[in-house]
């Protein structure tokens, strides 16, 4: 993918994620990557999604973080994405949003369980929530630490089956193999979010579905045995 492509993929997914409701004036931000260049493309910091043009997408290097080809800042999080593509390989696009069901999950430091098929057909297993940042990891580095600790978060779990994440006290962070699918995920883990919170409130002892179940209808939508939709025509 060409560098423009990719800066016009990058601005469709942030304007995509601002028309999806997820986002409030300036917060959230989406990311993507070109692993051939090594070379990531993101939101800048504080612009108004209706000031956005692919052109002021800000462009740095996966490797160092630097600014490669902008006068502007990239998102505050840049660090965090970064982290996040060094550590998944098969990650292609991250979005971080502030939104409401999810980021109270996030508050609340409670994972979204995976309570029936529909979190099933997307995620093979509960969103789950970091640990709390240490202060020394709060003053230094507070946003590379936020990714170190994403990745620490899925030392046991796979982030291509599960990929998304609470971060404590803070808000989600989802990823996809590009910009676009990130920010379905992300809509996909607000809905769900929504969802936890009901299940609890109508009846806090729901019995989880059987793992088969859930195994079940992950697998058909993912991987080489999948058979949901119209796989040859695109759909």
């Amino acid at each position: 993918m060409e560098l423009n492509e990719l800066k016009e993929s990058v601005y469709q997914a942030n304007m995509a994620l601002n028309e999806s409701g997820l986002v409030l004036f300036t917060f959230g931000n989406v990311s993507g990557v070109d692993r051939e260049r090594k070379l990531m493309v993101i939101k800048p910091s504080g612009v108004p999604y209706d000031s956005l043009t692919p052109d002021n997408m800000v462009c740095v290097s996966l490797e160092t973080g630097r600014v490669v080809d902008s006068e502007l800042n990239p998102s505050s999080d840049t660090d965090t994405h970064l982290e996040i593509y060094r550590a998944f390989g098969s990650s292609g696009g991250i979005v971080h949003s502030h939104s409401e069901f999810a980021t109270s999950c996030a508050q609340a430091r409670v994972a979204i369980r995976c309570m029936g098929t529909t979190h099933a057909d997307y995620f093979c297993g509960d969103i789950p929530v970091t640990r709390e940042l240490t202060p020394a990891e709060t003053i230094e580095n507070y946003e590379r630490n936020t990714g170190l600790i994403i990745v620490e978060t899925f030392l046991r779990l796979n982030s291509s089956e599960i990929p998304a994440v609470l971060v404590a006290n803070h808000g989600p962070f989802v990823w996809g193999p590009n910009p676009r699918d990130a920010v379905h995920n992300s809509i996909i883990v607000e809905f769900l979010a929504k969802m936890e919170i009901h299940t609890k409130v109508l009846n806090p002892k729901a019995p989880r579905p059987p793992q088969y179940q859930v195994e079940k209808h992950y697998r058909r939508k993912h991987g080489g045995g999948a058979y949901y939709g119209q796989l040859k025509n695109g759909y």
